[in-house]
């Protein structure tokens, strides 16, 4: 892959707080990792050296960065090939697999255990998951008995206990003896969402409680019971769910992460899910993780959402909960932020790349940069058509109908994260998240407990007071943050504003209204705006969280507050915006308008440039001046193009520079403000830009010929089309074609016509289009809108001929296919399942639209 500003393998150093460094590998940002990585499945870890080192070369062959490794349940028919977790056979075929990545440039992690959540051989009583239960009046410990769920051979047992310490170096000493002693390491290890059902305790629980709380928690029984929210019991609750939350953090994330390290691996951890502080978990990480599950219901006009997934049962992915992941690693100078990407997002064997982009786009705008496909499984190369295939994942593997044309998203991601990963959030606001008032409310999961996760924010985020403000300064414009109680502890304060330990800058600490709020932490706002942050409160909290000495910690919570609001850089505020407005915070109005936006600065050799991504997520914006917080000559650059141009500068009526920003549904780009001198447009060139600069569409009147090449079943029928239309339209058997069909037109220029380009929009295509003129390449429209330009050189007079070439889902094959075939379901544990999770059934699916469907539109660019 070509870049304009990386030549070769660039190799950055994200210096963060080096404290914080010095105890874990560094992290490098590469080539490799501006790749997008992905899930690959062993299933049964029924793998061997030559089907590896094959799918390996096509991963990289296609642009893939790297792999990560999950052993899972195997596959019926091939138990004698499978192999047991971590004996020595797996570890000489993992060493195997991470040798050939070296030799091919593809990074491996993996999973430290198999299935989720982490557990298995070895966990007994002592060790395992456990849940409090009452007897005879006081608080015993009794087993969850929760299996590791989808394991792998070898992988079977108890989930293990995460709030133990104890339980964690056991159940990390069965890799000291095997994985750690390999020469052959992988980049990283990971740990799955937190999917612990129902634990609740740890033995050692009511120790900790008292020395944690002050007092003993059988005393208080009668309120730890009591679910009605009387203010005895929102303490008692409050405390009981702080202590699990730093049990959690220090038995688990801390523990397995110093493991990691002293290992000599990175850690990739997905906090969410957990009924702890998401903002400390996600910190502990070398490589904070979130997940994109599910579609974002985006009203991006032709943009499919699969009617089957129920958004009940499931959620939808939610920027708010992805930038818990980006927060921790902003504040901390993590040059990484990961997601688990494209989980159910539609139904097996329907997912369009079109309806990945914006998930990955929206992605990018919440502070992701180092995208995980969710995902690939290992399939032997003589396994017949789907192959292998694992229950919950869209397949982007070498048997899925978008494989040829995933280096095109590939490409676009490589693109993307090579700006993202080698600059640094710009962020100017930094919002309190006030857990404790989360911890007033009845919970809602299994065990009586909150656990964070991030299909259903609108249960437990966007109802509190700080979720709805977050969503409003998103809708202002506002680039932000979150901290925690303890992540403030570590700020300090610069003549730039408040300086976090990685080295992120905030020109404001904005506190939202909170009922319950530690008097510890008031106490360090207190220290931080005598040394001069700015800090607002959207009113100040009359009570502290807790039971133990409540009334005298609340009173200081009362008189800090009353001391804090004295001070200078401090406001205490009815109307939050209108304070940051006051206090000149930088705002990115056109936000308003629908777009989605990431603020950083650019460092290398383009230090002192303010980057945006925008993307354009919505369906109200198309093209407008818009007015950057930044100043200075603007360009823009197009990640699907890899072009860049400047953009053009007029005055605003408020004196500020303003740029022409055309920006359809479903598109996004980079803008670049640098310290060179605008490009000032005239009048005539203002007006040009204002009417699109568009002539009129020159009309294709003749006929389509199309023909059915290469696909499932094969087929070779050619049709005359007075008009597009799909082509399963076209015969029975058409109905059940997946491949590539070829659409042929030919037409004229109008007379007198000389303009520098044309634009081909393509309309409705199902699902990808690789276009040619005249004989001459002109592009591949993947993603929406489905928009290619053409220079004018590429047309003649008369007699252009236009080839498309157009490739479709693999579900209508599988209509056909799962009738002929059912014995490809043939896999343990949950085998195959549709987006209902009910037993998986093609055959009654109706045929999809297929092909060019149009309209399509030719128009000159003046």
């Amino acid at each position: 892959m070509k870049h304009s500003f990386i030549a070769g393998l660039l190799l950055v150093f994200l210096a963060g707080n080096l404290a914080d460094l010095k105890a874990q590998p560094k992290l490098l940002v590469t080539s490799q990792t501006a790749k997008p990585w992905t899930y690959w499945w062993w299933m049964g870890s029924a793998v061997n050296e030559a089907d590896i080192t094959h799918q390996l070369e096509q991963f990289a062959q296609a642009g893939l960065g790297g792999v990560h490794i999950i052993p899972i349940y195997g596959v019926k028919g091939y138990e004698n090939q499978f192999i047991p977790f971590l004996s020595d056979r797996w570890l000489a075929v993992f060493a195997h697999t991470v040798r050939e990545g070296k030799r091919l440039g593809v990074g491996v992690d993996l999973t430290t255990g198999t299935g989720w959540p982490f557990g298995g051989p070895g966990i007994t009583t002592p060790t395992a998951a456990k849940v409090w239960k009452v007897e005879n009046g006081k608080l015993i410990t009794a087993l969850t008995n929760q299996q590791v769920k989808r394991p792998a051979p070898g992988g079977q047992g108890l989930v293990v206990d995460y709030f133990s310490k104890q339980a964690i170096q056991y159940y990390l000493q069965r890799f000291d003896s095997t994985l750690n002693r390999l020469p052959e390491k992988p980049r990283a290890v990971y740990n799955d969402s937190y999917e612990v059902y129902g634990a609740n305790w740890t033995d050692n629980f009511l120790t900790e409680f008292r020395t944690r709380r002050g007092y003993d928690l059988n005393s208080q029984l009668a309120a730890l019971l009591d679910t009605s929210q009387t203010p005895e019991s929102i303490l008692i609750h409050q405390d009981y769910h702080q202590t699990l939350s730093e049990l959690l953090h220090d038995g688990f994330a801390t523990t397995w992460g110093n493991w990691a390290s002293k290992a000599g691996y990175l850690s990739r951890n997905q906090a969410h899910g957990s009924p702890g502080n998401l903002l400390d978990l996600y910190a502990q990480a070398s490589i904070p993780e979130t997940e994109s599950f599910g579609s974002s219901r985006f009203p991006i006009p032709g943009l499919r959402v699969d009617a089957n997934y129920e958004v009940d049962r499931f959620g939808t992915p939610n920027p708010l909960a992805m930038k818990f992941a980006s927060s921790a690693a902003h504040l901390l100078g993590k040059p990484l932020i990961s997601s688990e990407t494209g989980t159910w997002l539609a139904n097996h064997f329907q997912v369009s790349l079109s309806q990945v982009k914006p998930q990955v786009d929206e992605l990018f705008s919440a502070g992701i940069n180092h995208i995980f496909y969710h995902g690939i499984p290992y399939s032997p190369q003589a396994e017949a058509w789907p192959g292998w295939v694992f229950y919950a994942s869209t397949n982007y593997g070498p048997s899925s109908h978008f494989w040829p044309h995933l280096p095109q998203l590939n490409q676009y991601i490589e693109r993307c994260q090579s700006r993202l990963q080698t600059s640094k959030p710009d962020n100017d606001v930094l919002v309190y998240f006030p857990i404790h008032d989360l911890w007033a409310t009845r919970a809602k999961s299994a065990g009586g407990i909150h656990q964070l996760e991030v299909h259903h924010v609108e249960q437990w985020l966007l109802p509190q007071p700080f979720g709805q403000l977050c969503e409003q300064l998103t809708q202002h414009g506002y680039s932000f943050d979150y901290v925690s109680d303890e992540l403030l502890k570590r700020l300090t304060v610069t003549k730039q504003g408040v300086r976090s330990p990685g080295g992120a800058t905030y020109q404001v600490i904005l506190v939202p209204h909170s009922t319950y709020f530690p008097e510890t932490t008031l106490r360090q706002l207190e220290r931080l705006a005598r040394l001069g942050a700015r800090i607002v409160f959207n009113g100040l909290p009359q009570q502290a969280p807790g039971f133990h000495n409540h009334k005298t910690r609340s009173a200081d919570v009362i008189q800090l507050g009353n001391a804090l609001k004295q001070l200078k850089t401090v406001t205490v505020s009815t109307d939050v915006f209108h304070s940051l407005a006051q206090l000149g915070i930088r705002v990115e109005p056109w936000a308003s308008e629908g777009l989605s936006f990431i603020r950083k600065q650019r460092t290398g050799l383009s230090k002192g440039t303010t980057q945006y991504f925008i993307t354009n997520l919505g369906n109200r914006f198309h093209q407008n001046w818009i007015t950057l917080a930044a100043t200075g000559r603007v360009s823009r650059y197009n990640p699907l193009t890899n072009q860049t141009e400047v953009l053009p500068v007029r005055t605003g009526q408020n004196g500020r520079n303003e740029v022409f920003l055309q920006l359809e549904p479903g598109q996004s780009c980079f803008l670049n403000a640098s310290s060179g001198t605008p490009v000032f447009a005239d009048a005539a060139t203002q007006k040009r830009l204002e009417t699109r600069a568009e002539g009129q569409p020159i009309e294709l009147k003749n006929p389509w010929q199309i023909q059915l090449l290469n696909g499932r079943p094969a087929l070779t029928a050619t049709a005359t089309l007075p008009s597009l239309t799909s082509w399963t339209s076209l015969s029975d058997s058409a109905s059940y074609f997946s491949g590539t069909a070829r659409y042929t037109t030919t037409f004229d220029l109008p007379a007198g016509t000389n303009p520098s380009a044309y634009k081909l929009e393509l309309g409705d295509v199902r699902e990808v289009a690789d276009v040619r003129l005249n004989g001459q390449p002109v592009g591949i429209a993947w993603c929406i809108p489905f928009q290619l330009l053409i220079p004018a050189s590429l047309l003649k007079p008369t007699g252009n001929r236009l080839e498309i070439d157009v490739t479709n889902l693999s579900a209508n094959y599988m209509r056909l296919y799962d009738r002929q075939n059912p014995g490809w379901k043939k896999f343990y544990d949950i085998n195959i399942v549709d987006i209902r999770y009910r037993p998986f059934d093609a055959t009654r699916w109706e045929a999809m639209p297929s092909g060019l469907l149009g309209p399509i539109k030719l128009t000159r660019m003046e």
